[in-house]
């Protein structure tokens, strides 16, 4: 059994991005994702929402295996204190050698950083893999909305979860 080096975590930059695209595309699954499968032209990775200071990256061997995408669920001042996983993806080749795992753990101090109390994020009720990685993780089921989303002719919950930092 070949053992894959610890990941190296650091923040993302403007030159990541497509790179960080294309890993978004190649693992793309209803599984995950409630949007479509990407179709060319390919939208920028980065928008105006969500720049490279918004993302940490994982790389072994000097190739990125995935990220974390870290956002504010609203814009209220009032909810300053919570910050929320906007996505993590990490690459079909990397998985079960702990990228997930070294993410989430990068974020949580990068949330603390930033002066979060909670940590939360939305995860679909099917995907199970996902889910056990962050119970894990010390992520509990705060809510369940239940059928919220019709994927492949399927309803599926949307199960929100969090922590505290």
């Amino acid at each position: 059994m070949t053992v894959m080096p610890v990941p190296n975590i650091r923040h993302a930059t403007l030159d990541d991005e497509e790179t960080l695209g294309r890993l978004d595309r190649v693992t793309w699954s209803p599984l995950h994702s409630v949007q479509p499968r990407p179709q060319p032209p390919y939208e920028p990775f980065y928008d105006e929402r969500f720049g490279p200071r918004d993302h940490l990256v994982a790389e072994i061997g000097g190739e990125v295996v995935g990220y974390v995408r870290l956002g504010s669920p609203t814009p209220l001042l009032c909810n300053a204190h919570v910050r929320q996983i906007q996505g993590l993806v990490v690459a079909e080749e990397a998985r079960g050698a702990g990228v997930g795992r070294a993410l989430l753990r990068a974020v949580r101090e990068e949330a603390r950083r930033h002066g979060a109390r909670r940590l939360t994020l939305r995860v679909l009720g099917h995907n199970t893999p996902a889910r056990r990685l962050y119970e894990v993780e010390g992520f509990a089921v705060e809510g369940v909305l239940p059928g919220e989303f019709l994927l492949e002719g399927a309803y599926v919950d949307d199960v929100l979860m969090g922590r505290s930092l």
